[in-house]
């Protein structure tokens, strides 16, 4: 893939952003550095960056894809109250490799999976409420 500015702008801005930003939310980071950048740009420069495997995309039900700057195989929690998205660490996910494995006789290489639920912050902030 060859180097333009706006790729390295975008993955900078992923760099900068471990929030799991969506594709406006990167396109908002990097305008402020490149003013003229559309948004069209940014996801035909997501895409590629997607396909070329330096960025992971992630399909959520309920807030379009997100990008994610790590690629190592790892999870992800998405809260549907806050639509935060947190990084759920792969040695969780070795013991469920295994079970697929001794049951289905299946080696897993790799991981989409996506836990939707309730954050810690807005499990206590819902429970401030009703108190």
């Amino acid at each position: 893939m060859k180097y333009s500015k706006q790729r390295e702008s975008i993955l900078r801005a992923l760099a900068e952003k471990l929030d799991h930003p969506t594709a406006e939310m990167v396109y908002q980071a990097v305008k402020l550095e490149q003013p003229n950048i559309s948004l069209g740009t940014i996801y035909r420069n997501l895409n590629q960056l997607a396909e070329q495997g330096m960025l992971r995309r992630i399909s959520t039900p309920v807030s379009g894809d997100r990008f994610d700057i790590r690629t190592a195989p790892h999870a992800h929690l998405l809260c549907t109250c806050c639509g935060r998205m947190l990084d759920l660490e792969e040695d969780l996910l070795d013991a469920i490799d295994q079970k697929v494995l001794d049951t289905a006789g299946f080696q897993v290489q790799d991981h989409q999976l996506l836990l939707s639920g309730t954050c810690s912050c807005c499990m206590a902030q819902s429970r401030r409420d009703v108190s």
